[in-house]
């Protein structure tokens, strides 16, 4: 795990790549892709719970098919995931770091957004609520701009790219 520390040192402290921090909680800033995402993941206690413990694990990320390393076990404000991402030979590494979290009985969630070297720029906010009908969604709420050669050179391809993994992420929640 020393060496995973080490890799990750470096973002610790490094700026965000966008100054819009923490704009998932609210309206969107323009100049962004915009995507917002609701999924049905079932119903009751039980789906509410296990969603959410797969959400601020990590496991979701995992569970996706994303290979990563995180300064802490959980997601937690300030916790630094680095996310690496095969496409055939070519692995992309993408750093964020945690802008917030919360876990009420009814919601749980989190933000993160990127970090130097990371594809794009910007934040993705996930949660999973309990609803009053004792249905659980998932919403995932993003804005990106691509913010390295290579995803500016694959214009749309980086949007197919981005829906793909968010299309994996609610899977991976709603996984037995």
């Amino acid at each position: 795990m020393a060496h995973a520390d080490q890799i990750l040192d470096r973002w610790r402290t490094a700026p965000y790549t966008y100054v819009e921090v923490g704009a998932t909680a609210g309206p969107l800033p323009p100049g962004y892709r915009h995507v917002r995402i609701r999924a049905d993941l079932g119903s009751g206690a039980g789906t509410f719970d296990r969603a959410a413990d797969l959400l601020l694990s990590w496991e979701m990320h995992r569970r996706a098919g994303i290979d990563l390393v995180s300064t802490d076990r959980t997601a937690v404000p300030g916790a630094v995931v680095l996310q690496r991402i095969r496409v055939g030979p070519v692995r992309v590494d993408a750093a964020c770091r945690v802008v917030a979290v919360g876990r009420t009985p009814q919601w749980a969630g989190f933000a993160y957004g990127t970090l130097s070297g990371h594809p794009v720029a910007g934040e993705e906010a996930f949660g999973v609520e309990r609803l009053a009908d004792e249905r659980v969604v998932a919403t995932i709420t993003a804005f990106s701009r691509p913010d390295r050669w290579f995803t500016r050179l694959g214009g749309r391809l980086g949007d197919v790219a981005q829906d793909l993994v968010l299309r994996r992420y609610v899977a991976a929640l709603r996984a037995d």
